[in-house]
């Protein structure tokens, strides 16, 4: 089915690489007839994000930081300027200071971490969702990624974890808000997948080894996994939709116990992990 984001015009923010989940949604929305503004942050973000944001016709590509109002407002009026009424949009952004994630959280949660984490990791969602729905059609759509680290405990992931569980409340009462507008709200729960962020996880290939082995699809998920979600949740597809966090990760979260078929590799990938852990407390003393 081609042509499905044909006519519709919709904001991404957070693309960092070729390698994100924004790119991967970005890109399969633009190859189904969407026109996307994408935002960057600074120099060295613009050499990595211009390139693909023009590969893909973007007409709008402007700098704008979720934590300056004054970069927000100029962001918006232009989008309202070039497109008029915008159809989505896709919020992609996260931040914490990687040395608080890993260890322990009741120890190492700083004040000041974890109120920026909470500032541009929750509250950025809720800004851009108001801002949005000033020039929204009815029926638009708005996204955001989330992880399972928000519904359970996952290990270095700590403030970010609490975040997650954040944003997935600000989902269901941004769905309440916004749906007399006719506007959905709605969420993505990815699998681990290499991105600029998860390099900041410790112990992120265990993670993706783990799913290998024990997700029901027996594999990790990939970038056009990601990005067909998207495009599901961004058109019409899902217009009946809203206040949904949809698990995109190969059925890994509904996963109760390892799979027997692969109980030894699983084993041996936990014992290599512990060693490689212990070797790494023993360099620290």
């Amino acid at each position: 089915m081609q042509g499905l984001m044909q006519g519709k015009k919709g904001i991404i923010f957070g693309i960092a690489n070729n390698m994100s989940m924004a790119w991967g949604i970005a890109k399969t929305c633009a190859d189904q007839g969407a026109e996307v503004a994408v935002n960057y942050m600074g120099e060295i973000m613009e050499k990595r994000v211009r390139p693909l944001a023009e590969s893909i016709g973007a007409p709008i590509i402007l700098p704008a930081n979720v934590q300056d109002d004054a970069s927000l407002d100029f962001f918006f009026a232009e989008v309202e300027k070039k497109f008029g009424k915008i159809d989505f949009m896709l919020h992609a952004v996260a931040f914490s200071d990687k040395s608080e994630l890993s260890g322990l959280y009741v120890e190492k949660t700083t004040r000041e971490n974890f109120k920026n984490t909470m500032d541009i990791s929750i509250y950025s969602f809720t800004d851009l969702c108001r801002r949005a729905s000033k020039i929204a059609n009815e029926g638009a759509s708005f996204l955001t990624l989330t992880y399972l680290g928000g519904e359970k405990y996952m290990p270095n992931y700590n403030v970010m974890g609490v975040a997650k569980a954040g944003l997935d409340a600000s989902v269901r009462y941004l769905a309440a808000d916004l749906g007399a507008k006719g506007i959905r709200v709605n969420a993505i729960s990815a699998g681990p997948i290499k991105t600029l962020a998860s390099s900041g996880i410790d112990g992120f290939k265990l993670m993706m080894h783990w799913d290998e082995y024990n997700s029901f699809l027996r594999r990790n998920m990939t970038l056009e996994d990601v990005g067909k979600s998207g495009l599901y949740f961004l058109s019409d597809l899902s217009s009946g939709v809203s206040g949904e966090i949809m698990h995109c990760d190969c059925g890994a979260h509904a996963q109760g116990m390892v799979n027997l078929d692969t109980i030894r590799k699983s084993g041996e990938l936990l014992i290599e992990y512990s060693d490689r852990l212990g070797k790494k407390e023993d360099a620290c003393e």
